[in-house]
C-alpha cells in the first residue's frame, strides 16, 4: 500500500506542485547552511515546459518511493546536504532525481555523469583555450599591416569596415569560450534550487569526493579566467549547461548559490568514500523492491494491475524468484509485462526462453 503522507514532508507532501516548491524555499536553512547571494536577474529558474522538462516529468512520475525513502529525501532537503543514494544497477537511484525535480517542479534535471577520468572542473566550467588562442592568432593575422616591420594598424585603423580597436575587443572577448558545466549551472544565483544528478561518483578518481567538499560547504566557486580580467571587466555573459543560447551573468568571475542545489548522488556501492565526504551527505541505501512495491510500479509505468491477472502475476513472482539467484533491474520485468503486452512469446513452449531472455541475472554466473 502507499505510504502514509506526513505534514512535515516537502517532496510527496500535501498540497500542489506550486504549494510544494514554495513551501521547501520558505523552510528555514539550518544557521550553518545558510546562502545569502542576491537573486542574479540574467538567470531566472527554468521554465516547467519542452522537451527537457517533459523527459524529467515522464521519469520522475515513474518513481515509486516508499515512506523510508521519502523520509530521507526530505531530510536532505531540509538540512540543505546533498542526498547519496547507494543501490544495486536498476534499483531506481538516477530516477529518484527526476521524482523530486517533477515532484517540487524544480525545472528540468542537471545531469553530471561522472567517469574516472573526471575531475571537478568538467562540472563546474569549460574553457575552449585552444579555440581562443586559434582565434587571437586568425586576429592578429588580419590585423597586422605587411611591410618591413610588420607594424600592427593604430587603433583607428580600418580593416575589412570595422575599426581594428573593435574587432580586436570582439575577438579576444573570452566569453565565448566559457560554458558553465552542470555543477555550475545549479550553483548558479537562482530564485529557487536546481535539481542536480552526479551520476556514479564511485566511478570517480580516488581524489574527486574531496574536491566537492569545499564546494558542497561554500555553495559557490571562481573561475579563475573571469576573476583575473575583474578590474576591466566586472561583468561576463557566459552559457550554461542546459542552455547553448541562455546567457546568465558572472560578476568578478564568482558564482555563488542563493539555495543550495538538491544533489543527488549515486553509488552502485563498488567503493569507499572518505568520513569528510560521508559527514556532508544524507545517505540512503536502496534496495530490491519487494513485491507490493513491484506491483506499484508496473501500475504506474503500464497501467498493469497484476494481482487482477494470471498471467501478468506469475510473471511478476517469476521475476522474485529468479532474484534470489543474482541480481535484477526492475526494468527487466517492465520488459516482460510489454512484451507479453504486445503479445510477443505467446507459445507456452517458448515461456522458459523468454524468461531466460528477458530476465537475465546481472550478476552471478549466468550474468
Amino acid at each position: 500500500m502507499p505510504g502514509t503522507e506526513q505534514d512535515w514532508w516537502l517532496y510527496q507532501g500535501a498540497g500542489t506542485t506550486e504549494e510544494r516548491r514554495e513551501r521547501l524555499k520558505a523552510t528555514p536553512a539550518p544557521p550553518w547552511r545558510e546562502f545569502t547571494d542576491t537573486p542574479e536577474p540574467s538567470c531566472p529558474p527554468p521554465a516547467c515546459e519542452g522537451e527537457a522538462w517533459e523527459r524529467t516529468v515522464k521519469r520522475g512520475e515513474g518513481y515509486v518511493p516508499d515512506d523510508h525513502e521519502t523520509d530521507v529525501v526530505n531530510t536532505a532537503l531540509y538540512l540543505r546536504r546533498p542526498l547519496l543514494v547507494t543501490g544495486k544497477p536498476g534499483v531506481g537511484k538516477s530516477t529518484l532525481a527526476h521524482s523530486i525535480a517533477a515532484d517540487l517542479g524544480l525545472g528540468p534535471v542537471l545531469h553530471w555523469p561522472i567517469t574516472s577520468r573526471t575531475v571537478r572542473r568538467d562540472g563546474l566550467y569549460l574553457y575552449d583555450a585552444i579555440g581562443r588562442l586559434q582565434e587571437a592568432n586568425l586576429h592578429r593575422a588580419l590585423t597586422t599591416t605587411p611591410g618591413p616591420t610588420d607594424a600592427p594598424p593604430a587603433a583607428g585603423d580600418e580593416v575589412g569596415g570595422e575599426t581594428a580597436a573593435a574587432e580586436g575587443q570582439q575577438l579576444s572577448s573570452i566569453a565565448r569560450f566559457l560554458r558553465l558545466g552542470p555543477l555550475g549551472t545549479a550553483l548558479l544565483p537562482q530564485d529557487q534550487p536546481r535539481v542536480l544528478l552526479i551520476d556514479e561518483i564511485d566511478k570517480s578518481d580516488i581524489d574527486l569526493p574531496g574536491d566537492l567538499l569545499t564546494l558542497f560547504e561554500d555553495g559557490g566557486f571562481k573561475i579563475p579566467e573571469l576573476a583575473r580580467m575583474a578590474g576591466d571587466q566586472p561583468e561576463v555573459a557566459i552559457a550554461t549547461d542546459d542552455a547553448q543560447d541562455r546567457y546568465v551573468t558572472i560578476r568578478r568571475g564568482r558564482v555563488q548559490c542563493r539555495y543550495f542545489p538538491v544533489v543527488v548522488l549515486t553509488s552502485n556501492g563498488e567503493r569507499e568514500f572518505p568520513p569528510a565526504f560521508l559527514r556532508r551527505c544524507v545517505r540512503l541505501d536502496l534496495k530490491a523492491p519487494g513485491k507490493e512495491k513491484l506491483a506499484r510500479i508496473v501500475r504506474r509505468w503500464l497501467g498493469v494491475d497484476v494481482e487482477e491477472s494470471t498471467e501478468y502475476g506469475r510473471l511478476l513472482q517469476d521475476f522474485i524468484d529468479r532474484g534470489a539467484d543474482g541480481d535484477l533491474a526492475t526494468d527487466q520485468l517492465l520488459n516482460a509485462i510489454q512484451l507479453r503486452l504486445s503479445r510477443t512469446w505467446t507459445n507456452p513452449a517458448d515461456r522458459e526462453r523468454f524468461l531466460d531472455t528477458v530476465m537475465r541475472h546481472l550478476t552471478g554466473p549466468q550474468a
